[in-house]
């Protein structure tokens, strides 16, 4: 595990040019990580992401018993003929949230065990009713204890299930449960986005029968067993797409940002459109899976103005709730005053108010709301990560666009969903180095 003191070291307000190609979806790749216990055939993933939230969660698979070829961006997964939580990393384990969604796969496997209580990012209380609840009418019963969950159930049963949260996890869990169950389920009110979707392409590649894909209704023929060699390949990440379209908006750039997954991206680039954003499209076909759309999207240099409605983040097809952090750092640059209303995490918000630290003017209204006033002059500092992914990733955005130098500490939480980030800023003239 990599050491946490590594820093970025900004020199700012360099415009960028040229393109940069679209990441593969880390989202995406641990629901698929996760998925690949349900078939006991070898799984392999192609252009798997290397970031710290996949190596997570692959030391977990190799400490129950998974055999991990890794390959550059392709890891081929060998399931055992048994899986052995006892000798699960506890330590890998807790530092994501992600491995809530061993616990679908796992119940095809076991009647009852335990897993290690959750970690990743630091937003307050997040339960796992939504996983409970969807869950419980297949006959699963998750109680959440100070150091684990314990999960156990008495013979599934295939159910209709009403999600009374959209939430893109509890949804993939249904779906892993439905999938090893002989019968057809029905998913209300599923999360729809782009790892939902991901995960209904791994599943039919396997041979279970998902209808709905895109939609609030999913609907699953399961099987009692899958055993099936399979390859599948990692489609593009909609917020690795955001981080290069916010960092070219605000150094005033003109960028192309390759294949975009852009039917997750079309509602920020609506607002954006609003805010006075120049921009176009060009087709790029569809992803491997066959279901993700893909568009070239061209900025050009914009004089923004604020968006005169609050910006706050929906279930798809709303505006993504990993891509709201984002328009923190965009409105710092936009001509009045700007609403954002991350209703969806207890403390997130309160982070936005760490750009006030390279010169920015916010008022934080309470824990979910935030006013942003532009535009500001940013300027260098030196700052310490946040336990969270996005809220991090727009400090080095705003380090981007600040007069002078820049130092951001502790950029493990980046580390866990971007991929090689110095060098692809580099690529497209950002001056930033990573040091020790």
């Amino acid at each position: 595990m990599p050491s946490e003191s590594q820093n970025f070291v900004v020199e700012g307000k360099k415009v960028l040019s040229g393109s940069i190609l679209t990441n593969r979806s880390k989202n995406g790749a641990v629901a698929l990580l996760a998925a690949s216990l349900i078939n006991k055939g070898r799984t392999t993933l192609h252009k798997v992401p290397k970031i710290e939230e996949v190596n997570r969660l692959l030391e977990v698979l190799e400490s129950i018993g998974v055999k991990i070829q890794r390959e550059d961006h392709t890891i081929i997964l060998t399931p055992p003929e048994t899986i052995d939580l006892s000798t699960i990393n506890k330590a890998a384990a807790s530092k994501t949230r992600s491995i809530l969604m061993f616990i679908g796969p796992l119940l095809h496997h076991f009647a009852s065990f335990d897993l290690p209580q959750s970690g990743g990012c630091n937003f307050g209380t997040r339960t796992v009713r939504p996983h409970l609840w969807a869950l419980e009418r297949f006959g699963v019963t998750i109680e959440a204890l100070s150091d684990r969950f314990a999960i156990s159930h008495a013979g599934l049963s295939p159910a209709t299930i009403v999600l009374l949260e959209s939430s893109d996890t509890a949804t993939e869990n249904a779906l892993f449960a439905a999938a090893g169950i002989p019968g057809t389920s029905v998913i209300k009110y599923a999360s729809a986005n782009y790892q939902v979707q991901e995960v209904c392409g791994f599943l039919k590649a396997l041979g279970v029968q998902v209808e709905g894909i895109g939609t609030s209704t999913l609907t699953v023929t399961g099987l009692a067993s899958i055993n099936k060699d399979v390859a599948y390949t990692v489609a593009e990440d909609p917020t690795d797409a955001m981080f290069f379209l916010a960092a070219g908006i605000v150094t005033q750039s003109a960028l192309t940002i390759v294949k975009a997954p852009i039917d997750f991206l079309e509602i920020e680039l609506s607002i954006l459109e609003k805010m006075g954003l120049n921009y176009s499209l060009t087709d790029a076909g569809i992803s491997e899976n066959g279901i993700t759309k893909l568009a070239d999207i061209h900025i050009n240099p914009s004089k923004l103005v604020a968006f005169p409605e609050k910006i706050h983040a929906r279930p798809y097809p709303g505006l993504n709730i990993d891509n709201l952090p984002f328009f923190a750092v965009i409105a710092t640059q936009a001509e009045g005053t700007t609403l954002i209303h991350d209703w969806t995490f207890e403390k997130r918000a309160i982070y936005y108010t760490e750009l006030d630290r390279l010169g920015a003017e916010t008022v934080l209204m309470d824990p979910h709301r935030i006013q942003i006033h532009g535009p500001t002059h940013l300027r260098g500092a030196e700052l310490v990560c946040p336990p969270a992914l996005r809220p991090a990733t727009i400090l080095l955005i705003g380090m981007l666009a600040a007069e002078g130098r820049s130092i951001l500490r502790n950029i493990y939480s980046i580390n866990r969903g971007y991929e090689d980030l110095v060098t692809r800023l580099q690529t497209i003239g950002a001056q930033v180095e990573g040091v020790a």
